[in-house]
């Protein structure tokens, strides 16, 4: 007797699947994503620079009123032989900071087709908000704010789209921005929003990242928490290398590389001030990036001083900084 089963019985079985996992009538049957758990790469370390807009705020400047544009932006990153870009949306046209402004389909398009022209990838994209505020309807215009630029990043061809967990606004913490609401509670809004976001962004093909950024999310078990409770197969870590408070920012780098969807590749470990006297080692980075197994990009982001002062000139700055971060790809490949 022939007890293997046919292909329509196969057929039968694979129709019926999703329907009791959904019901929880199976035990042990696995979900197509893991969204919890460290991404299963495979085919070893693959890497390729971006350029975070970020880089070039003040000549950008805000919705694109600056005296560059996002497309002379592109060109320069051409020029000095980028892999991609990652043009942050406060610097299209239509952004508004307080708003709920994009860019016309007409813009996204054109900067699409020039950078395709160049040979230049889109690694992603990200706007700012503030979901540690206790202000319920503030929040929900952030996340309105990012489902749009979701859509937006999929017009785009962004795969992926920053969000912060922690408080942007600097004369603010968490805790006063909440109004001394418990952590716990916090993390519960926090990740609320975020999976409100990540499940239209799926919709989208478009991934949420994370980013630690600021004073709530300090180091990786932090970060690996909230994700955890976001729990969305469209939701990773951006890790920021420059924004982790802890004793041995390196190892919580490490922690958080398994989890990755894309990165932040700073001047410095310990933020904009400290570039001079304790820049990031950046070949002691690039052996935790390759020993997480990550394929994708590594958008650097160089900053001026907060004080203002100093002579920052991302001209100058972006590609000796671009060429630092090659030398320790290729010395540690």
């Amino acid at each position: 007797m022939n007890t293997q089963p046919s292909r329509r019985d196969f057929l039968k079985s694979a129709a019926v699947l999703p329907l009791a996992v959904a019901g929880g009538s199976l035990v042990g049957v696995a979900p197509a994503f893991a969204a919890v758990e460290p991404i299963k790469r495979v085919g070893g370390a693959q890497l390729k620079v971006s350029c975070n807009a970020y880089s070039f705020a003040k000549l950008l400047g805000t919705g694109g009123k600056g005296t560059l544009s996002l497309v002379a932006f592109a060109e320069f990153c051409a020029k000095h032989n980028f892999d991609g870009i990652d043009p942050t949306g406060y610097y299209f046209p239509g952004y508004e900071k307080n708003g709920l402004g994009v860019p016309t389909d007409k813009f996204i398009f054109e900067l699409k087709k020039r950078a395709f022209e160049l040979g230049l990838g889109i690694s992603g994209t990200g706007i700012g908000n503030n979901f540690t505020l206790a202000d319920r309807e503030a929040r929900a215009v952030d996340v309105q704010r990012i489902k749009n630029w979701v859509e937006v990043a999929a017009k785009l061809g962004a795969p992926v789209i920053r969000v912060f967990a922690d408080t942007q606004l600097r004369a603010q913490t968490w805790e006063s921005a909440s109004q001394g609401a418990k952590r716990d509670d916090v993390e519960k809004w926090i990740a609320g929003d975020i999976r409100a976001c990540a499940d239209h962004a799926g919709k989208f093909g478009v991934l949420i990242g994370v980013q630690n950024h600021g004073d709530f999310i300090k180091t990786a078990d932090d970060l690996i928490a909230l994700l955890k409770r976001i729990d969305s197969p469209w939701c990773g870590a951006i890790v920021d290398t420059g924004y982790f408070r802890a004793d041995d920012v390196y190892a919580e780098m490490a922690k958080a590389a398994p989890y990755a969807v894309n990165w932040q590749i700073k001047q410095s470990p310990l933020g904009v001030e400290k570039e001079a006297e304790a820049p990031t080692d950046l070949k002691r980075l690039l052996k935790i990036v390759r020993a997480s197994g990550y394929r994708g990009y590594l958008p650097i982001e160089t900053l001026s001083p907060r004080s203002g002062g100093g002579d920052y000139d991302p001209f100058k700055v972006v590609p000796k900084f671009l060429a630092d971060l090659r030398q320790a790809i290729a010395e540690t490949a």
